[in-house]
């Protein structure tokens, strides 16, 4: 008879110990940051799109409204000066970060650090450089009516296109037609 208890009440102990696991499992960190993350990829790239520069809110598309047309330049040179601001304001700060920061230590793993951390940071504001040049063309395109068309074929490279990349000058079958090209030349 003893044998028999053992038996019915294992079964239930197994339970009981299952249970709480599924708990701890759902109010673990890594559950609730699963999820919290967005289900489709339309949020995701909606998200980075308005990330070129902070306070962009993308132009609301009218049916009939002609492309380009003086609203729609207003709001690209509004977010390319934006965007411009913003990297010239970073470039400012790194300036007096690395004066503020700029020290002679004793300990040379502490030498090596600064300068590496400086390192990535010049190759960040070089690279910001680059794209303040592409803003100021942009601009420059922009005041000569140029702005918003594919320098390959003339077509319009579309304004959800212009406000993911505003610096973007080709449509994007030109743009990947010349990606196709690159990796082929590289492979």
């Amino acid at each position: 008879m003893p044998a028999k208890k053992k038996a019915v009440s294992s079964p239930s102990k197994s339970k009981a110990a299952k249970k709480p696991a599924a708990k701890a499992i759902s109010k673990s960190p890594m559950a609730r940051k699963t999820a919290a993350r967005p289900a489709t990829t339309a949020r995701r790239s909606r998200r980075r799109a308005s990330d070129v520069f902070q306070g962009f809110t993308p132009y609301p598309l009218r049916k009939g409204e002609p492309y380009m047309n003086e609203n729609q330049r207003g709001h690209f040179r509004d977010i390319l000066l934006g965007w411009k601001k913003e990297l010239m304001e970073e470039v400012d700060r790194t300036v007096h970060h690395m004066q503020d920061e700029a020290a002679n230590f004793p300990d040379p793993n502490d030498r090596a650090t600064q300068e590496s951390e400086f390192s990535l940071e010049l190759r960040t504001r070089d690279r910001e450089r680059k794209l303040i040049k592409k803003i100021d063309e942009a601009l420059a395109s922009l005041e000569a009516g140029e702005y918003g068309y594919c320098e390959s074929c003339g077509v319009e490279i579309g304004i959800r296109r212009l406000e993911a990349r505003p610096t973007a000058t080709q449509c994007i079958d030109c743009k990947t037609l010349d990606e196709i090209r690159e990796k082929q030349m590289t492979g």
